[in-house]
């Protein structure tokens, strides 16, 4: 994403993940939208722009519109990602939550819900983690394997982004191999609540709890010590570009200190939060190496 006019390029792109393999990170990722109020890169072709750089990082869309993109042309998309890096792909998606996205391709906003189940019960199945559903109402299956095939074994993992609703929260439980939860859409509190909920879920379906992993995404990052700052990017650019109150996403985002962005970030790992996958708002790589050497260091890990 393009913040205050910063432009794109690959060598944006390449300073980032430079940056991020570099300085410990674990993995790189890229979430989807077709339309938006800022300048917005596939994400996807940035995924594999970058992997010449990614080393051992993990990959991961966080998440994409598998009901928009459809579920064979995302499969072979994830697919050539997963074999060019060796297996590092972890497929996130979710139905998305613009009616935007949705207007731009022709497909009902209010359908949302039952495309998303039937195209991620699809990708499941084209990623090799499901059999192929013995019916589909709006999407056509392949009439053959969609070939080259995945190279981990077991398939490309498919984690499933809910805000952590307790409809949401099931679908993950039936349906995914992981929880993306949203940062500026929780708080710690609200993700300890929203995990234990998962955890019951997973149970009545048979599955294991203990190694079911998740991830919190979209933490809006700028680490400055600056409160002037701090206050022009809550109220000038992250406010207006989701239509917040400033003041709301104060305690919900790393924008500010580095100790404010380690007490957030360590009450979310003793909440059992195992992953954050930052957003940095501007000066990417800066802001990139400024985490990777005054926040991650302190975070207290539970």
């Amino acid at each position: 994403m393009e913040f205050e006019g910063e432009g794109q390029s690959l060598a944006r792109l390449q300073a980032t993940v430079d940056a991020a393999r570099e300085g410990g990170f674990a993995a790189v990722s890229a979430n989807d939208h077709f339309v938006f109020s800022t300048p917005w890169l596939d994400g996807p072709t940035a995924l594999a722009a970058v992997l010449g750089r990614s080393g051992e990082l993990t990959l991961a869309t966080t998440i994409s519109l598998v009901a928009l993109r459809g579920p064979a042309p995302l499969a072979k998309t994830l697919v050539a990602l997963d074999v060019l890096s060796g297996g590092r792909l972890i497929a996130g998606v979710g139905p998305g939550s613009s009616r935007r996205d949705y207007d731009a391709v022709g497909i009902p906003f209010e359908d949302r819900w039952s495309r998303f189940e039937e195209a991620v019960t699809i990708l499941r199945a084209l990623l090799g983690r499901a059999p192929a559903p013995e019916q589909t109402r709006f999407y056509a299956l392949p009439d053959g394997e969609l070939l080259p095939s995945p190279v981990r074994d077991g398939g490309v993992p498919v984690w499933i982004g809910s805000w952590g609703s307790a409809a949401g929260l099931r679908r993950v439980a039936r349906l995914a191999d992981g929880w993306l939860a949203s940062a500026y859409n929780t708080t710690p509190e609200q993700f300890t609540a929203g995990r234990e909920r998962l955890a019951g879920e997973l149970d009545r379906q048979g599955r294991p709890t203990d190694a079911f992993p998740n991830a919190l995404v979209t933490m809006w990052t700028y680490v400055t010590e600056d409160r002037t700052e701090r206050d022009r990017v809550l109220h000038h650019v992250l406010a207006p570009l989701l239509n917040r109150d400033p003041d709301a996403l104060r305690e919900r985002v790393c924008i500010g200190s580095a100790g404010h962005c380690v007490e957030l970030l360590s009450r979310y790992a003793e909440s059992g939060c195992q992953r954050v996958d930052i957003w940095p708002m501007g000066e990417s790589a800066h802001q990139v190496e400024t985490f990777a050497t005054h926040v991650a260091p302190h975070i207290s890990r539970g």
